[in-house]
């Protein structure tokens, strides 16, 4: 232990922080594979390189390392392993941006070189800000999805999942962002409400409202309500498309809502998903009006090539024209968008990859994982439910994991490389035999790529070990923590993809945290200007004062909305547990934690409470209740021990005197085990502060396992705080100091109590505790009226209210009597109107007397 004239007076963050993270060694924190210990693997989010670890990662990241500290101190061998998402567009459309080109300028492989370089720098910055906060990841275990290494992993599990009658390519109707240039899956579909206008026109002489007249070119049928009757003499028959001129069937459909528009709807390919169920449910033909650039094609006629806004336009100044426009109407509408640009999608028949989607698979691992939240598996299941699509896997980008395919020239048959050829990417490399149907040796390679989320849904399997056959010997992994944004996307692809390559759960538990929100109540957004980053944080207050405000902010599953007054409050907290260490170090000095040494009451009862605390924050611990445990270690450190106990036996600590060694114990392991406590949470001020206690990393030490059971203590204790602390509130009233000479206090508590002299100490006072009842004689000194009843109920006659109740004798005070006559009248006396105020004498001399529950104290204050 340093000697207390080491102990800074102040706690300086940013000194100490860099100090410790300078000194830590990342090999600490290393998953050991030939340990005999319990193991704890944590399937952590990868997250996106773009350089900025934001808030929201910080908050989950707190989180993970809150666990991984806990769990090796309770003796697990933890991996931590920290990984990086790499591939996908927002990193091609900065590659652009910085070099002022776009991605067809150059060479695929140029372009992904770019994209690499870019994605490496990130990863720099945002490692800087991980150590920054003082996270304890296993670096030794760090993945990169981006490197052939892990890719070649993603490329392995495509060739088995394919093998197995997961993966299939077809024509199907996807998804499509028209700004991107690529298909997306359902998960990745974010809905908004936009104003938009319903057009209503008449369609060969019938009435017909959409919000998407350029799709007429793609119209195939029109649909009604089978009871709708304005339509009966419509049935069986076919109907001209304005303009376009192909004839189309009216069907019946109860899916159509007779009070929407004019009752009666274009199926058109495709408008949205119904019309793909009344497609695949009629076997109606496929028209394609619209590419994937947004354009609309050859059967849109004369209107080829222009934009969706532009033949939306064109179209309905035709439909007026053509006096066939019989209205337009401004309606809200909830609109799917990509969720990376926010454009509207489109649904467009492509050929595309897909995995099926077996929803009782799934549903099946989810229900055998322990979610926590309970309730963030229902937000699974309901999503698997909605489930109607299997998940398109293909994406027409650049910077992705290539889809290791080809097909062959002469046939169209495909041809997949076998396991030891990957990674591989088939735009640079043809396979090594001939087709295995016709025997051709001329190829097309696939250029589509795979959707990132076919890379991190296999985090599990990297992390346990995965080789790319069979089970991890490490799987599964025991906790997977994640935000609920994306449970339908991360979470559910993963558990998919676990059981398809393994036929087992992912993870024992999931772990689902919420959202930072802005000072506003707001989701953080640059539209908004509510971001407040990590490093501005870390700047003014430091890692462990954010990190106190991950854990405290919320409960685990709730967003958490950022407050600059609640930093500052963990700031705060900080200083006073330095004060509280500052104040312990040197009155303990080389003391053992010697639980034998422990007699005095107040030091006994600091135990039992200390004893409390160590299992409410473990107990929260064990239930990833971090809000909890933090608020039980603050109040036990505020209240219990500085302002109830430090306060109650600081004048024994400065004593010589026997009682001294048992608070001096006391402290001793009580210090310790807060400290141990505060190490998940708070870990450069935990480090630093053992390490004036002990000389060593706090970090290197076993959980506190501590129990004290003594009820006595804690029902003799509890009284001797709350006296003292009345007693205290007894002289700042009386405007006596706190340290003046009290006088002699006699406490008549009926059972005997030793408290060691410290309510003497503490009150500056002779006392003395009785077991005898106190026989106190009670007079009435004078009579306090409350003129806030007596002025508005009294008015003219309210003096002489008051001299008639003083002449009353000392019974009817206490008790009044319903009237008084006043001058020959009867006058109520009002309810409060007036209270006696007594004075006290014990054996004849004059005492202030203080209660406490049923307890007395008969004050004989010093003259």
């Amino acid at each position: 232990m340093a000697p207390s004239g080491d102990i800074p007076k102040h706690y300086d963050f940013a000194e100490v922080e860099a100090r410790w993270q300078r000194t830590w060694r990342d090999e600490e924190n290393y998953f050991d594979r030939s340990s005999g210990k319990p193991r704890y693997i944590i399937d952590t989010p990868p997250p996106y390189p773009t350089g900025n670890f934001h808030i929201g990662n910080a908050l989950n990241w707190c989180y993970i390392d809150f666990i991984a500290r806990y769990k090796r101190m309770q003796g697990y061998n933890v991996m931590f392993p920290q990984g990086w998402d790499c591939h996908g567009l927002p990193t091609e459309v900065k590659v652009e941006e910085i070099h002022g080109i776009t991605k067809n300028d150059v060479s695929r492989e140029e372009f992904r070189r770019m994209c690499r370089e870019l994605t490496a720098k990130n990863i720099e910055l945002m490692r800087a800000t991980l150590r920054r906060l003082g996270f304890s990841v296993d670096w030794s275990n760090e993945y990169v999805t981006m490197k052939p290494e892990y890719f070649g992993k993603t490329q392995k599990s495509f060739l088995k999942m394919y093998h197995a009658g997961y993966i299939y390519q077809a024509e199907h109707p996807v998804n499509f962002c028209i700004r991107c240039e690529t298909a997306i899956a359902f998960a990745e579909v974010t809905y908004q409400e936009r104003e938009t206008t319903l057009t209503t026109f008449l369609f060969d002489g019938v009435g017909i409202a959409t919000t998407r007249p350029e799709l007429l070119a793609a119209c195939v049928a029109v649909a009604v309500h089978p009871e709708d009757e304005r339509f009966a003499k419509l049935h069986g028959k076919r109907l001209t498309v304005p303009f376009f001129g192909q004839k189309v069937p009216v069907l019946k459909d109860a899916a159509v809502d007779p009070t929407f528009g004019t009752g009666a709807v274009m199926i058109c390919t495709f408008g949205d998903k119904q019309d793909v169920h009344w497609w695949k449910e009629y076997n109606l033909p496929l028209r394609k009006a619209i590419d994937r650039r947004g354009r609309m094609t050859a059967v849109a006629g004369k209107f080829e090539g222009m934009t969706v806004a532009e033949a939306r336009k064109a179209i309905v100044a035709d439909m007026k024209k053509a006096g066939i426009l019989r209205g337009e109407k401004k309606i809200t509408q909830r609109v799917g968008t990509c969720w990376r640009c926010k454009t509207p999608i489109e649904i467009l028949s492509e050929r595309q990859w897909f995995i099926r989607v077996k929803h009782d698979e799934i549903l099946k691992a989810a229900r055998e994982v322990t979610w926590i939240p309970e309730h963030m598996r229902i937000r699974l299941e309901n999503w698997v439910a909605q489930m109607e699509w299997d998940w398109c896997i293909s994406r027409q980008r650049i910077f992705a994991t290539p889809i290791p395919v080809w097909s062959c020239d002469a046939c169209g048959e495909l041809v997949l490389p076998s396991e030891d050829e990957i990674p591989i990417d088939p735009t640079l490399t043809l396979p090594k035999l001939p087709c295995p149907k016709c025997g051709g040796t001329k190829f097309t390679p696939e250029e589509d790529v795979l959707d990132t989320w076919m890379d991190s849904s296999i985090s599990v399997l990297n992390v346990t070990g995965w080789d790319g056959s069979g089970t991890p010997p490490l799987f599964p992994a025991q906790l997977r923590p994640q935000g609920h944004d994306i449970i339908r996307t991360w979470a559910c692809y993963t558990i998919l993809r676990s059981v398809a390559l393994t036929g087992q759960k992912p993870w024992d538990g999931i772990l689902v945290n919420g959202m930072v929100l802005g000072e506003d109540g707001f989701k953080m957004s640059k539209s908004r200007g509510n971001i407040i980053q990590p490093e501005e944080i870390l700047a003014k207050h430091g890692a462990d004062a954010f990190r106190q405000w991950s854990a405290s902010g919320a409960a685990t599953g709730s967003d958490i909305m950022f407050n600059w007054n609640d930093v500052v409050a963990a700031s705060r907290l900080q200083t006073k547990l330095w004060n509280i260490v500052r104040f312990i170090l040197p009155k303990i000095g080389d003391e053992p934690p010697d639980e034998g040494r422990v007699t005095a009451l107040a030091d006994r009862w600091l135990l039992t409470h200390l004893s409390d605390t160590v299992a409410a924050v473990t107990a929260a611990m064990e239930s990833y209740a971090f809000d909890q445990a933090l608020k039980a270690l603050r109040e036990f450190a505020w209240d219990v021990l500085a302002d109830e106990y430090i306060e109650l036996a600081k004048g024994r600590l400065y004593s010589g005197g026997e009682e001294r060694g048992s608070a001096t114990a006391a402290l001793s392991i009580t210090l310790d085990a807060l400290v141990r406590m505060l190490a998940p949470f708070l870990p450069h001020f935990a480090e630093e502060c053992y390490h004036q206690l002990k000389g060593r990393p706090v970090h290197h030490e076993p959980w506190v396992k501590f129990e004290w059971k003594d009820d006595a203590a804690r029902g003799q204790g509890d009284l001797l705080v709350r006296l003292v602390a009345e007693l205290r509130n007894y002289k700042h009233d009386r405007g006596m100091a706190l340290n003046a000479p009290f006088g002699r206090l006699t406490i008549y508590a009926g059972t005997g109590v030793e408290d060691a002299g410290d309510a003497a100490r503490a009150l500056n006072a002779e006392v003395s505790w009785s077991t005898e009842e106190p026989g106190l004689e009670r007079r009435v000194r004078d009579v306090k009226f409350n003129m806030s009843v007596v002025g508005p109920a009294l008015k003219g006659k309210a003096r002489e209210f008051m001299d008639a109740v003083r002449k009353l004798p000392p019974g009817q005070l206490e008790n009044p009597p319903a009237s008084l006559v006043l001058k020959g009248c009867e006058v109520p006396v009002p309810a409060g109107a007036f209270a006696p105020d007594f004075s006290y004498a014990i054996g004849g001399k004059d005492v202030d007397v203080v209660t406490v529950g049923d307890v007395i104290v008969a004050v004989e204050r010093a003259p």
